[in-house]
């Protein structure tokens, strides 16, 4: 058996739909074809938004498909602690800083219509007077990455950060940039760890040397490469697949309210089913 480990990691905010079975059948098959591994990943940092109850339709959706996994499910609110810790590191070597600014306030400062997580939105810590001030008021905050200090701390290897693409033409070395996203945010006062961060902490943690996920994720896959290097961790191989479009020409999403995998269950469809309407054209 080959040394291939890849994962699936939903966040239990609803049920999977189809959007999700994409993604289910390319890791599972990825993971087929090099005779791998994929582990299960719980992705619920989100404590208003995720439930207990969605947690347990994933498992009963994935059962449903047929889709076994290895080991036991890693869910990342077990290890708000980890999270800690890495920001603990981070902020001891001057990488991150606490920004009161809000999101509306951010968004006020930027051109009409432009995203706060994606207009190189950048920062510096307050005087430490100022901090203690809002710190003893309670004022909410938020920890972001400093590119700045990331730079610096880097050096020369700043020019060289990329990642492993797997492609059927064979690996690329895709050079990343993450200077379009800005200062990233890595956690909140009240929010232990950002996506980001947890999913490149797990991904060493659990050994991951593959990580298959859908074209919307390529662009911010060059934050992750960063915070590899920075934390000196291990670097996955990644893989892109196509995402699968509603009839509005917009990816599939539970925010949406895109129609469940239970609901097709419910309308009599089977596994086969949902295969042949995921495949590719």
């Amino acid at each position: 058996m080959s040394h291939y480990i890849t994962r699936f990691a939903p966040s239990p905010t609803g049920r999977l739909h189809l959007g999700h079975a994409v993604s289910a059948f390319n890791v599972w098959a990825a993971a087929d074809a090099a005779g791998g591994k994929v582990r299960l990943r719980v992705e619920d940092i989100d404590q208003v938004r995720c439930k207990p109850e969605f947690e347990a339709g994933i498992l009963e959706d994935l059962a449903w498909l047929g889709l076994t996994w290895d080991g036991p499910v890693r869910r990342q609110s077990d290890h708000f602690a980890d999270y800690r810790g890495v920001l603990g590191r981070l902020e001891s070597r001057g990488l991150i800083y606490r920004c009161f600014r809000t999101r509306r306030e951010i968004a006020a400062s930027l051109p009409a219509g432009a995203d706060p997580d994606e207009a190189r939105f950048v920062s510096r810590p307050l005087f430490f007077h100022e901090e203690a001030q809002r710190l003893v008021h309670n004022a909410a905050f938020a920890w972001r990455l400093s590119l700045e200090a990331a730079r610096a701390e880097l050096g020369r290897a700043w020019q060289d950060l990329h990642y492993l693409e797997e492609t059927p033409a064979g690996l690329l070395r895709q050079l990343a940039d993450p200077s379009p996203f800005g200062d990233v945010v890595l956690a909140r006062k009240d929010t232990p760890a950002s996506y980001h961060l947890a999913c490149c902490h797990d991904d060493a943690l659990q050994g991951i040397t593959h990580v298959v996920r859908g074209e919307d994720l390529r662009e911010v896959t060059a934050i992750h490469a960063l915070l590899q290097a920075l934390m000196d961790w291990p670097r996955p191989v990644y893989r892109f697949h196509r995402l699968l479009l509603g009839a509005d020409g917009k990816k599939l999403s539970k925010r949406n309210a895109d129609k469940s995998l239970v609901a097709f269950r419910a309308e009599g469809m089977t596994p086969q089913d949902i295969r042949a309407m995921t495949a590719p054209a």
